[in-house]
């Protein structure tokens, strides 16, 4: 059989055990250890429809990669599963040889499956994301591999949408994915952020006006990009910094009309930004420019409200969260639980009746400074009438970096007659190290496990177990985010002791007691749970 010259030049190109010719999106001709590779012979793979080869996850990626090859380019590598059987993963390389008249030629080796986890579209969550992309910065810093954050934004996305149905505008976002995941590093290095702006990370391997003209013409929809190269020589945990402020300022601000020139420069552009918000809470904290909200935690044996929660509220009506870990990033955070452990102290010597007792959220970076626990010595030894009062609720907004330092610390608060509960029991993969290592009163169940308590068995059997776990290690429960009298129905027969949402009342500006909810069933009394939680 004679073999093309071009044929030829696909051979040299490939560099591979096995060449594919695609034609009018059909194998025309397979050349090599086919059936090792892909586990079919050369013969079963000549006249499939290419793009039948792979998962539907991958098959937008190919179509992508595949309909926007002018003569000459090529596209890859790219890693995609194979279709049935066994997962089987390829690396594809695709190049349209010159004056061929639409003919693809497609190196394939075998390849190893992806690292981490990706959706139903074949994207990287925000945080696998991150994750991948530190192991990638490393990577270039140690081979001088030239790599490069894309922010890719579609234009007009939500008008294009609203003419869709919905089959055909979920149509839409697969392509949109596969699209993007084809100009990123190995086709899986890609993450929307939002509807219409994805971030990928790739080779530098041209202009990113031609990478937007490709992701325009393969989805119909106008795509704008802008690339921040990524500077090898830099440490991989600053270029992960700065790739997450890069994220945060697009996500935000968009693209605009000032995209940073390199990473640096976005994170240098997002810190002054940054800085001046933080320069605005540090005055807030050190002004004390903030109120405290008070929600009620429930007895779900009496019903009543057994203490509140203090919440913080800041003049400007940004979001706490936001706030507080901003204050963490900024070295803030210490100075503001100090000002609210002092306000919410202020707040119980106020109280004539001496019923109220308040529970306030200290950071898992404070808990392990000496100087907290020394505050809340002062604050106490100057307002007696505020010892055995105060509740402290430790955060996982910040991860606690020395478990027996933070152990000293809760015991040291414990001495003083207050109480120590773990917040957001769930939220995080530390939880279970930190009940380990600590020695608590209290954990309040992650608002996730209890929102949807009514209609999920599953949840429900996560939380009568976390209940267990801690009866047995005399440990009081709190379930968070109780929104409804059934939810309310579910966690007291979990044998939670204490319940804590909107069912009961919203945040105000004076502690208030608790909604009724009509009449409250006592708890049967449970054997082994230590009394006087009171």
């Amino acid at each position: 059989m004679s073999i093309d010259p071009r044929r030829l030049l696909g051979l040299a190109f490939a560099s591979a055990d096995l060449l594919l010719e695609v034609e009018n999106g059909r194998v025309t001709l397979a050349l090599g250890a086919a059936q090792r590779i892909m586990g079919q012979d050369e013969r079963t793979l000549t006249g499939r429809a290419w793009r039948d080869l792979f998962t539907t996850t991958d098959r937008p990626l190919i179509d992508a990669a595949t309909s926007v090859m002018d003569d000459g380019q090529r596209r890859g590598p790219v890693t995609v599963r194979m279709a049935g059987g066994a997962p089987r993963h390829v690396s594809l390389t695709m190049r349209a040889l010159p004056d061929n008249g639409g003919r693809i030629s497609v190196s394939v080796t075998p390849a190893p499956a992806p690292s981490g986890q990706v959706d139903a579209e074949g994207l990287r969550s925000r945080a696998g994301f991150e994750d991948i992309a530190r192991g990638l910065f490393e990577a270039a810093r140690v081979t001088g591999l030239e790599l490069e954050l894309a922010m890719v934004e579609f234009q007009g996305l939500d008008s294009v949408r609203q003419q869709l149905s919905k089959p055909e505008a979920h149509a839409l976002d697969l392509k949109l994915a596969g699209a993007v995941r084809a100009e990123s590093h190995g086709g899986g290095m890609a993450t929307r952020l939002s509807p219409d702006r994805f971030a990928l990370v790739r080779a530098k391997v041209d202009h990113p006006d031609d990478m937007a003209q490709r992701l325009t013409r393969s989805t119909a929809v106008l795509a704008n990009a802008h690339v921040a190269p990524i500077d090898g020589g830099v440490v991989p945990t600053r270029s992960l910094k700065a790739l997450r402020y890069a994220l945060d300022d697009f996500l935000r601000e968009g693209l605009g009309d000032t995209a940073p020139l390199n990473l640096s420069e976005a994170m240098n552009r997002s810190v002054k930004r940054t800085l001046s918000r933080a320069g605005a809470l540090g005055a807030a904290v050190s002004q004390r420019r903030f109120t405290l909200a008070y929600q009620p935690v429930v007895d779900l044996k009496s019903g009543l409200a057994h203490h509140h929660e203090a919440l913080v509220r800041f003049e400007d009506g940004g979001s706490p969260f936001q706030l507080i870990r901003m204050a963490e990033e900024f070295d803030l955070i210490e100075e503001l639980d100090h000002a609210i452990a002092e306000m919410a102290v202020k707040r119980l010597a106020a109280d004539r009746t001496g019923a109220i007792k308040l529970a306030i959220n200290v950071s898992g970076r404070t808990i392990v400074n000496e100087g907290f626990v020394d505050h809340i010595d002062r604050l106490l030894a100057r307002t007696d009438v505020a010892k055995g009062r105060l509740i402290f609720e430790i955060t996982e907004t910040s991860a606690i970096d020395d478990l027996p330092r933070a152990n000293q610390h809760i015991q040291a608060l414990r001495a003083l007659g207050s109480l120590v509960c773990l917040d957001d029991f769930g939220a995080g993969a530390s939880s279970f190290a930190y009940l380990q290592e600590l020695n608590l009163d209290i954990v309040k169940i992650d608002g996730r496990y209890v929102r949807e308590l009514a209609g999920s068995g599953r949840d429900g059997a996560m939380v009568r177990r976390l209940v267990e776990l801690c009866r047995d290690l005399k440990i009081r429960t709190v379930a968070e985010m109780v929104e409804t009298a059934e939810v309310e129905d579910v966690v007291r027969r979990s044998g939670v002791d204490f319940a804590q949402g909107w069912l009961f009342g919203k945040p105000t500006d004076q502690p208030q007691p608790a909604l009724k909810i009509g009449s409250v069933t006592p708890a049967p009394r449970r054997v082994g749970v230590s009394e006087g939680w009171a």
